[in-house]
C-alpha cells in the first residue's frame, strides 16, 4: 500500500529532518585522496561519494561537489591516491575534511605522514593499511535529465599501483573486517565500521 510509504520526488523536496538519499544508499566507502597541487603542496581530503567502477583494469573514482582543491589539483596532475579510513585513522581522516585554503597541507594538519609512491608522484598515508596509487582517466561533470548540467564531477581513476598490509592477507586472502573500514552513513555525523559477515555463493550457471 502506497500509505506505507513516504514518498516523495527530490526536485520537490523530500519533506524529513535530513535527507535520506545519503542513507539509503549507504553505508558508503569513504574516499580519502591524496593529491598535490601542480606547484606541490600536498591535500588530502575524504569522499563520501566514492566506489570501484571496474575490474580490469581496476578504475575507482569519486565524485566532487562543487569544485575542490582535489579536483583540481587531480586535473592539474593527473595523478591521485586513494587510502583506507580505517577505524584507528577515523579521527586523522576526520580532520583533514576542515575547510582550509589550497595553501594548507592536510597531511600536517591531521598529523599524518605523506609516504612515498612507487608509479606516480602524488604521496600516500604512511599509516593506512591499503592504498591504491591512481592516474586520472576522465572527469566527468554530471548533468540532470534534461541536459541541464550541475557543479559536480565525477573523477575516475586507473588503479596503477596497490599496497595490501601483509597482515591483512589471510591464506591469499584480503581480510575486509580485519581492516576496520570505516563507511559514511546518511546522517550528518554518521559513520559505520564494517562489521556482521555473512557468505553466499553465486549460483552456477
Amino acid at each position: 500500500m502506497l500509505d506505507d510509504f513516504h514518498y516523495y520526488e527530490p526536485k520537490q523536496g523530500h519533506g524529513l529532518p535530513h535527507d535520506p538519499f545519503n542513507a539509503i544508499v549507504g553505508p558508503r566507502p569513504i574516499g580519502w585522496i591524496s593529491s598535490q597541487s601542480a606547484s606541490g603542496v600536498l591535500n588530502l581530503a575524504p569522499y563520501s561519494f566514492f566506489n570501484a567502477f571496474n575490474y580490469i583494469p581496476p578504475i575507482v573514482g569519486f565524485c566532487s561537489i562543487g569544485r575542490k582543491d582535489s579536483l583540481n589539483n587531480i586535473e592539474a596532475t593527473g595523478e591521485f591516491a586513494w587510502n583506507l579510513a580505517t577505524f584507528e585513522l577515523a579521527a586523522p581522516m576526520n580532520q583533514s575534511c576542515a575547510p582550509v585554503g589550497p595553501e594548507v597541507d592536510e597531511f600536517s594538519l591531521s598529523g599524518l605522514t605523506p609516504a612515498p609512491s612507487k608509479v606516480i608522484s602524488v604521496p600516500r598515508v604512511a599509516q593506512t593499511p591499503v592504498s591504491f596509487e591512481c592516474k586520472l582517466t576522465q572527469v566527468l561533470q554530471l548533468q540532470r535529465a534534461d541536459g541541464q548540467t550541475v557543479p559536480s564531477w565525477l573523477v575516475l581513476g586507473e588503479v596503477v599501483a596497490v599496497y595490501i598490509r601483509r597482515d591483512l592477507l589471510k591464506d591469499g586472502v584480503y581480510d575486509t573486517a580485519a581492516a576496520r573500514p570505516i563507511l559514511r552513513g546518511g546522517g550528518p555525523a554518521d559513520y559505520f565500521e564494517l562489521g556482521n559477515l555473512f557468505k553466499m555463493t553465486r549460483p552456477q550457471a
